[in-house]
């Protein structure tokens, strides 16, 4: 069994939806010049000098971004965070140069009257598929956790980012096993969304799905390439997890098949 905590890498769209916490931490490791420059909001410069400090004098309960130029030197910044106990450490994928461009890069999403008035009636803004509202909810997981199909088309053809997370981790694929949603959860594979995303403990959808006793749920996500290996903080798999008889029946083979 594995216990070392991971840390995730995060695209600019899914920086934006953390930006919105107040309890986030941001740290640039670039140079002072770049970061005199222009860095984002609330950040401050993280270099080896001192990290050493930083992380002792952090709180490790608050969830923390990191990033550099590319989205490289990040990735090492944010693994020694995650050894020192940091439980939601980010690194950016295209860095600062990344996010800083998004906007010119990404078109506006395609938003008709039909999505506009859904989107109004659930509780977001009329003009933005990624809005944000209680325990970091977006769109594509209200619809997800309602199996909402049709909405669910029309979110991803406007360009709604698959993989953002609500403030437990999990994504909208998580909601629609929750829901028990199957022609929900075969869209968003379909779209690309990652199926085996891991929350802040380290679970996937399989686990879950597993631990509930959602057979059928657990039998589509491995029909759909889930990954039955993967391990919880605590070092525990699906199969372990396995909340029914039908669950292990399915998981077994998984796991040989693995081996």
């Amino acid at each position: 069994m594995t216990f070392r905590v991971p840390f995730r890498r995060i695209h600019p769209g899914e920086a934006e939806v953390l930006l919105r916490r107040d309890d986030l931490l941001v740290f640039d490791t670039r140079d002072a010049c770049s970061y005199e420059a222009g860095h984002m909001p609330g950040a401050r410069r993280l270099s080896q000098a001192n990290l050493s400090e930083i992380i002792l004098a952090t709180p490790r309960h608050h969830p923390v971004l990191i990033y550099c130029y590319h989205g490289n030197a990040s990735q090492e910044y944010a693994q020694t965070f995650a050894d020192f106990g940091f439980q939601d450490v980010s690194s950016l994928d295209d860095g600062y140069e990344g996010w800083r461009t998004r906007g010119a890069t990404h078109a506006m999403p395609d938003i008709d009257a039909d999505l506009a008035a859904w989107l109004v009636a659930h509780g977001f803004p009329a003009d933005d598929v990624d809005a944000v509202i209680d325990n970091g909810t977006t769109p594509l997981m209200k619809a997800a956790h309602t199996g909402d199909t049709e909405a669910l088309c029309q979110l991803i053809a406007a360009g709604a980012h698959l993989d953002l997370r609500n403030a437990d981790g999990n994504t909208a694929l998580w909601l629609a096993c929750v829901g028990r949603h199957l022609d929900a959860i075969d869209m968003l594979v379909a779209a690309g969304i990652d199926i085996d995303n891991q929350n802040d403990n380290g679970a996937t959808a399989l686990m879950y799905a597993s631990s509930a006793g959602l057979g059928p749920v657990v039998g589509r996500l491995l029909a759909r390439g889930a990954d039955a290996e993967l391990e919880t903080l605590d070092g525990f798999t699906a199969l372990d997890l396995a909340g029914t008889v039908e669950c292990l029946a399915l998981l077994r083979p998984a796991r040989q098949a693995a081996g």
